[in-house]
């Protein structure tokens, strides 16, 4: 894909969605970062699920740490990996009291030294909360580049370097959400719907589907 038709390509998401964001609810930069922490594997709607009923009693550090293991359990038992998520979450919340005073920091090495914190969850804090032009990949985003052409790459680190160089600068801040939501919902993984596809002419995807 040229720089032509990135720039069109993106042109175009935005003028569908002026304003995208994460599906994920949160009002915080913490919200946002035990929600991302509870979403791996599993769907925003559990998740929000789950902190619909959490937040409302704890949505800090000290007041989710308060609840321990134990007690946070209840309220995201019905999300995978709960057991190892609840840890992770009673754990990473010890270390921000400890070591940031309750604040989550607005730094890639900070955030990646908290328990399951690896590089996407970290340009997600980055790119959501804080609005950096940082680039996390899931499978989402590693599919649409691949198949679009947009940035290919063999894995999720080549692929955000890729995008990291050829997103038209501008809409570098909102790229990620415009390519998890176009392949959430449009360029799905196994019938992406091309017929309805708003970046479908300029796709270089050889197996298009049209069937309705």
């Amino acid at each position: 894909m040229n720089p032509q038709k990135r720039l069109a390509f993106f042109e175009a998401l935005k003028s569908n969605n002026p304003k995208p964001t994460t599906e994920l609810e949160y009002t915080t930069p913490f919200e946002l970062l035990a929600a991302v922490l509870l979403s791996a594997q599993a769907t925003d709607v559990s998740v929000n699920k789950g902190t619909r009923v959490l937040f409302p009693v704890a949505n800090t550090p000290e007041a989710i740490h308060a609840l321990g293991v134990d007690g946070l359990i209840p309220y995201i038992q019905h999300i995978g990996l709960f057991k190892t998520k609840a840890k992770h979450l009673i754990e990473t919340c010890r270390l921000l009291i400890e070591r940031h005073g309750g604040v989550v920091p607005e730094d890639r090495d900070a955030l990646e030294a908290l328990p399951g914190v690896g590089r996407k969850t970290a340009n997600v804090i980055l790119n959501t909360a804080f609005g950096h032009p940082t680039m996390a990949v899931d499978t989402h985003i590693f599919r649409v580049s691949n198949r679009t052409g947009l940035a290919p790459g063999k894995d999720v680190l080549a692929v955000e370097m890729a995008l990291l160089k050829r997103v038209p600068k501008d809409y570098l801040i909102d790229a990620h959400h415009w390519l998890i939501l176009h392949g959430r919902y449009t360029c799905k993984a196994r019938s992406p719907d091309c017929a309805k596809c708003i970046v479908e002419p300029l796709c270089s995807f050889k197996e298009k589907n049209f069937s309705i």
